[in-house]
């Protein structure tokens, strides 16, 4: 008979259960007693729950009745080998994480074993630190995966939601609210900072609404010229100014029937807004430059991240327009009021990011998790998804280290670097050398949207540009809204 070991941490007692509630549960498939138990002891006192086997078979028989969050096995086991084995183990628990176990003068077989599914492998004689992290990050890296594979699949059956990674009570109100609200007809005005993801928002209440199968059109005001904001809206007739050689539909049009995303709409001019408003009360509008009124179907879906009640105590809002879009508002919490989602958000945008670019997979080290954990996020989730994405980038093997995160997470300030490469420059100079730097770092956060920037400095646009041409800063062409 084969040799199979059942370890637990817990006292032994008469009615001691099979494993310790919580505790990462590893099996071990050795064919070296001395292995076995070195293994053994060194987990059970780091606090895991330990099975064993002396080879394939026993060990397989293991993993089809239980469930384990990390397999240690050895690459050259008697009869069936690891490699061999590792296929079946695959297909029997798919979400696995496998470590191999490989002595020296076998490491070539690794890359095979790589392929065909293995996590990681540690060479014998092993150092035990290193062994622990290894461990600990493929445990953490798994139970993370799959948390993210459970909540949108949650997600998904409970609200047909698309892309939306949050398990934290903030988010989970907001996701019963968006259910609630999606099927009316209701216009929506969605608050947030920005990056907290307000069109995603916006698409899940079109996608769970009677209007599913009709357009989706947003449109971000803030980023269109004003003198081009009422045609692109309402369209235009053939000689409605010198440009139009053609009569054009307005997205008010494209989007009967559906669903019209009007992002950023604090930023629209006073004159704007009253042709807003009465397409809100009548549902018709004309083109610019016709005569005659065309009726659509359309419900609004606005957002908005700056305070609209502020605005309208400042005379930069409409009041009535304000009561029209706040008919029902949902708010969306910044990042930093949700820090329990860092982990879960980490993971999604690291395997998005390491798929599209064909990396292979990418996994954070624990201090760099740690760092995320305690950054503050002021461009919140579009922040860390933008630190994720380089990380995958620049990265040269599958562990993300805090050297590859943004020097603004990491703590390497501008001042700092400055005075280190520029001792003897004058505090004009530097103060200026650093406006220069945090305008750049905050319109590449903002996707190049300098309407946005302005929003977040506070300024207006006109300033934020006489502050680049003075400041020679580099613009380069945006890469989304």
């Amino acid at each position: 008979m084969p040799e199979t070991t059942e370890i637990v941490t817990e006292s032994q007692s008469p009615r001691a259960p099979d494993h310790i509630a919580g505790s990462p549960r590893i099996l071990i498939i050795d064919d070296e007693a001395a292995i076995r138990e070195s293994l053994e002891t060194l987990l059970t006192l780091e606090g895991f729950s330990v099975s064993m086997a002396s080879d394939g078979p026993s060990g397989m028989e293991l993993i089809s009745k239980n469930e384990y969050d990390l397999l240690l096995l050895d690459l050259a086991l008697p009869g069936e080998s690891g490699i061999d084995l590792l296929p079946r183990i695959v297909e029997t628990q798919p979400n696995l994480p496998v470590i191999m176990i490989t002595a020296f003068g076998t490491v070539g077989n690794v890359v095979d074993a790589i392929r065909a599914g293995a996590e990681n492998f540690v060479q014998k004689p092993w150092d035990n630190e290193k062994l622990l992290a290894d461990i600990r990050t493929a445990i953490a890296k798994h139970r993370a995966e799959e948390e993210v594979i459970q909540l949108k699949r949650t997600l998904k059956l409970r609200y047909n939601f698309e892309n939306i990674v949050g398990k934290s009570d903030p988010m989970l109100r907001l996701f019963d609210l968006v259910a609630q609200v999606a099927p009316s007809r209701s216009t929506v005005l969605i608050q947030g900072e920005s990056g907290t993801g307000k069109e995603l928002i916006a698409k899940a209440l079109h996608a769970n609404s009677p209007r599913r199968e009709r357009p989706f059109v947003p449109v971000n005001t803030g980023a269109v010229p004003s003198d081009l904001l009422e045609s692109t809206l309402f369209g235009h007739v053939k000689g409605a100014f010198t440009s139009a050689v053609t009569a054009k539909k307005g997205l008010f049009e494209v989007a009967n029937g559906g669903t019209l995303f009007l992002d950023e709409i604090g930023t629209m001019t006073m004159d704007m807004q009253a042709k807003i408003l009465r397409v809100l009360q009548d549902r018709r509008f004309m083109h610019l430059g016709g005569t005659q009124e065309i009726q659509v179907d359309v419900r609004i879906i606005a957002a908005t991240n700056v305070k609209l009640q502020e605005a309208v105590r400042d005379g930069r809002f409409r009041e009535d327009l304000f009561y029209r879009l706040n008919v029902i508002t949902l708010e969306l919490p910044p990042l930093r009021s949700r820090r329990e989602d860092i982990p879960l958000l980490a993971a999604h945008f690291l395997k998005f990011y390491s798929d599209e670019n064909g990396t292979g997979e990418r996994v954070l080290a624990p201090e760099a998790l740690r760092i995320l954990m305690d950054y503050e996020w002021p461009g919140n989730v579009r922040e860390l998804e933008n630190a994720m994405e380089r990380g995958v980038v620049l990265s040269t093997s599958r562990m993300i280290t805090p050297e590859l995160l943004p020097a603004q997470l990491t703590g390497n300030t501008y001042s700092a670097s400055l005075l280190e490469h520029e001792p003897n420059a004058s505090l004009f100079d530097l103060m200026e050398e650093i406006e220069r730097r945090i305008i750049a770092d905050r319109l590449e956060r903002c996707h190049w949207n300098q309407t946005e920037a302005a929003e977040y400095f506070r300024i207006p646009l006109s300033t934020l540009n006489q502050k680049i041409k003075r400041l020679n800063v580099e613009i380069k062409k945006r890469t989304r809204d």
